[in-house]
Protein backbone atom coordinates (compact mmCIF):
# COMPACT_ATOMS: atom_id res chain seq x y z
CA UNK A 1 0.00 0.00 0.00
CA UNK A 2 1.30 3.57 -1.27
CA UNK A 3 0.10 6.27 0.51
CA UNK A 4 0.38 9.35 -0.85
CA UNK A 5 1.57 12.91 1.68
CA UNK A 6 -0.21 16.20 0.97
CA UNK A 7 2.22 19.11 0.54
CA UNK A 8 -0.09 21.77 1.51
CA UNK A 9 -3.64 20.91 3.37
CA UNK A 10 -5.86 24.15 2.40
CA UNK A 11 -8.10 24.44 5.41
CA UNK A 12 -11.96 24.82 3.43
CA UNK A 13 -14.42 27.08 4.47
CA UNK A 14 -17.52 28.21 2.94
CA UNK A 15 -17.50 31.70 1.02
CA UNK A 16 -21.09 32.97 0.37
CA UNK A 17 -19.10 35.76 -1.81
CA UNK A 18 -17.26 32.99 -3.94
CA UNK A 19 -20.78 31.29 -4.06
CA UNK A 20 -22.93 33.86 -5.69
CA UNK A 21 -19.71 34.60 -7.83
CA UNK A 22 -20.28 31.28 -9.42
CA UNK A 23 -23.97 31.32 -9.79
CA UNK A 24 -23.66 34.37 -11.66
CA UNK A 25 -21.07 32.93 -13.64
CA UNK A 26 -22.58 29.71 -14.73
CA UNK A 27 -26.49 31.41 -14.96
CA UNK A 28 -24.45 34.24 -17.25
CA UNK A 29 -22.36 32.22 -19.82
CA UNK A 30 -23.80 30.32 -22.53
CA UNK A 31 -21.57 27.72 -22.16
CA UNK A 32 -23.71 26.49 -19.15
CA UNK A 33 -26.83 26.18 -20.97
CA UNK A 34 -28.05 22.84 -20.19
CA UNK A 35 -27.11 21.15 -23.74
CA UNK A 36 -23.77 20.18 -22.87
CA UNK A 37 -21.14 19.27 -19.64
CA UNK A 38 -18.47 21.29 -19.30
CA UNK A 39 -15.15 21.13 -17.77
CA UNK A 40 -13.86 24.17 -16.29
CA UNK A 41 -10.35 23.56 -15.40
CA UNK A 42 -9.14 27.05 -13.65
CA UNK A 43 -10.74 29.19 -12.00
CA UNK A 44 -10.49 31.86 -14.31
CA UNK A 45 -12.37 29.74 -17.33
CA UNK A 46 -15.36 30.81 -14.51
CA UNK A 47 -14.00 34.64 -14.16
CA UNK A 48 -12.89 33.76 -10.46
CA UNK A 49 -9.87 35.68 -9.30
CA UNK A 50 -8.06 35.27 -5.97
CA UNK A 51 -9.33 31.69 -5.03
CA UNK A 52 -7.34 28.60 -6.19
CA UNK A 53 -8.81 25.49 -8.13
CA UNK A 54 -8.95 23.77 -4.77
CA UNK A 55 -11.30 26.35 -3.34
CA UNK A 56 -13.73 26.90 -6.47
CA UNK A 57 -13.78 22.89 -7.06
CA UNK A 58 -14.97 22.60 -3.01
CA UNK A 59 -17.67 25.24 -3.91
CA UNK A 60 -18.82 24.11 -7.23
CA UNK A 61 -19.37 20.72 -5.51
CA UNK A 62 -21.02 21.95 -2.63
CA UNK A 63 -23.48 23.49 -5.02
CA UNK A 64 -24.17 20.86 -6.79
CA UNK A 65 -24.85 18.33 -3.59
CA UNK A 66 -27.35 21.11 -2.45
CA UNK A 67 -28.87 21.08 -6.02
CA UNK A 68 -28.38 24.68 -7.06
CA UNK A 69 -25.90 23.94 -10.31
CA UNK A 70 -26.56 20.83 -11.86
CA UNK A 71 -22.75 18.69 -12.55
CA UNK A 72 -20.75 16.12 -11.63
CA UNK A 73 -18.00 15.76 -9.18
CA UNK A 74 -15.67 13.01 -8.95
CA UNK A 75 -11.47 12.55 -9.55
CA UNK A 76 -11.26 16.37 -11.04
CA UNK A 77 -10.72 18.93 -8.76
CA UNK A 78 -13.09 21.38 -10.25
CA UNK A 79 -16.28 19.33 -11.51
CA UNK A 80 -17.79 19.41 -14.87
CA UNK A 81 -20.81 21.69 -15.01
CA UNK A 82 -24.41 21.37 -17.31
CA UNK A 83 -26.44 24.01 -15.97
CA UNK A 84 -27.84 26.07 -12.67
CA UNK A 85 -30.91 24.21 -11.47
CA UNK A 86 -34.40 26.18 -11.05
CA UNK A 87 -33.06 26.19 -7.39
CA UNK A 88 -30.31 27.77 -8.16
CA UNK A 89 -32.01 30.39 -10.54
CA UNK A 90 -34.76 30.81 -7.61
CA UNK A 91 -31.54 31.70 -4.91
CA UNK A 92 -29.80 33.85 -7.35
CA UNK A 93 -33.11 35.88 -8.20
CA UNK A 94 -32.87 36.58 -4.29
CA UNK A 95 -29.10 37.72 -4.01
CA UNK A 96 -28.14 39.04 -7.78
CA UNK A 97 -28.94 42.71 -6.29
CA UNK A 98 -26.23 43.92 -5.05
CA UNK A 99 -28.09 46.16 -2.18
CA UNK A 100 -29.83 43.32 -1.22
CA UNK A 101 -26.27 41.12 -1.14
CA UNK A 102 -24.79 43.84 0.75
CA UNK A 103 -27.67 44.29 3.29
CA UNK A 104 -28.32 40.88 3.63
CA UNK A 105 -24.17 39.91 4.31
CA UNK A 106 -24.88 43.10 7.13
CA UNK A 107 -27.32 41.56 8.77
CA UNK A 108 -25.17 38.37 9.70
CA UNK A 109 -22.03 40.16 10.71
CA UNK A 110 -20.68 39.19 14.21
CA UNK A 111 -22.36 35.19 13.70
CA UNK A 112 -19.58 32.67 13.33
CA UNK A 113 -21.26 31.01 10.72
CA UNK A 114 -24.61 31.01 8.67
CA UNK A 115 -26.20 28.91 6.84
CA UNK A 116 -26.88 29.22 2.89
CA UNK A 117 -31.24 28.52 3.95
CA UNK A 118 -30.79 31.50 6.58
CA UNK A 119 -29.04 33.85 3.66
CA UNK A 120 -31.70 32.95 1.40
CA UNK A 121 -34.53 34.17 4.17
CA UNK A 122 -32.34 36.72 5.28
CA UNK A 123 -32.27 38.03 1.45
CA UNK A 124 -35.97 37.31 1.11
CA UNK A 125 -36.47 40.21 4.07
CA UNK A 126 -34.69 42.34 2.17
CA UNK A 127 -36.62 42.00 -0.94
CA UNK A 128 -40.05 42.32 1.01
CA UNK A 129 -38.48 45.62 2.82
CA UNK A 130 -37.63 46.99 -0.26
CA UNK A 131 -40.94 46.60 -1.87
CA UNK A 132 -42.54 47.50 1.35
CA UNK A 133 -44.03 44.76 2.23
CA UNK A 134 -44.64 42.78 5.57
Amino acid sequence: MQILEYQERLEMKRDMDLIRDLLLEVEGNPLYDGTKWVHPVNPSELNIKNHSREEVGYHLTMLIEEGFIKGKSGMETIPVINKLTWKGHELLDDIRDQQIWAQTKKRTEGLASVGIQFIWEIAKAEIRNKLGLP
